[in-house]
């Protein structure tokens, strides 16, 4: 069992100066759950090598039992310092691909047209696609075999226009989430701010926070 998970690089937060990445513990969970069943799993990010993490992922307040995993293991940041670059990965062989979240990728992940094409070829091929929290925002630009948007027609669930406007950054993002899903037609629901809320649609796994992203990759790992 083989599963790419892909990450962002980027680490601007807008223009306020700020740094932003992907969210530790949407990275961590997915990851254990996913090595803990046997998986070979494969990182990935644009530029490659070492993704920026959000400085605010890992706060006191926001380590959980994965992310505190992970900072006693050195194989899993030794794989995370060295992500392989996207566009040198192939979807060919992969059972499943799973995108953490964090604000990075709404800059990044949501207009790259390798995200895009490796999302569309495991659409096609019917293999689990699932994204947690901001990045079901890189469905963005991705599309069915119908031509219509990946999402069309299909349940979904992303970072909440009221997550976003309780951490302020409602006017800095390029994009809400839940405005893009719905504007996509993408049947969108939600469960209660910051609560673990998990949607599936066929092989499609969308998370709503961080909350949400070790149920998320257990559905998705079901999907296998």
């Amino acid at each position: 069992m083989k599963i790419l998970m892909v990450l962002t690089s980027h680490d601007q937060l807008g223009d306020t100066g700020k740094k932003t990445g992907f969210w530790l513990e949407e990275f961590t969970s997915p990851y254990y759950v996913f090595k803990d069943a046997g998986a070979d799993v494969t990182l990935a990010s644009p530029k490659g090598g070492q993704p920026p993490l959000d400085p605010s992922s890992d706060a006191d307040d926001a380590q959980t039992e994965a992310t505190k995993r992970f900072k006693g293991d050195d194989a899993a940041q030794r794989d995370l310092a060295d992500t392989a670059v996207l566009s040198a990965v192939s979807a060919d062989g992969f059972d499943a691909i799973f995108y953490p979240g964090g604000h990075g990728p709404l800059w990044d992940l949501a207009e790259d047209g390798d995200s895009k094409a490796l999302i569309e070829a495991f659409a096609a091929s019917d293999r689990p696609v699932g994204a947690v929290c901001h990045a079901p925002g890189v469905f963005r630009r991705t599309m069915g075999a119908d031509g219509k948007p990946l999402v069309s027609g299909k349940k979904v669930t992303g970072f909440t226009n009221t997550e976003e406007e309780a951490v302020g950054l409602t006017d800095v993002v390029p994009f809400l989430v839940e405005d893009m899903l719905k504007s996509n037609g993408g049947h969108y629901n939600k469960g209660d701010d910051w609560a673990s809320h998990v949607v599936v649609d066929g092989k499609l796994v969308t998370g709503q926070n961080p909350a949400s992203s070790e149920e998320a990759a257990r559905k998705l790992l079901s999907l296998i």
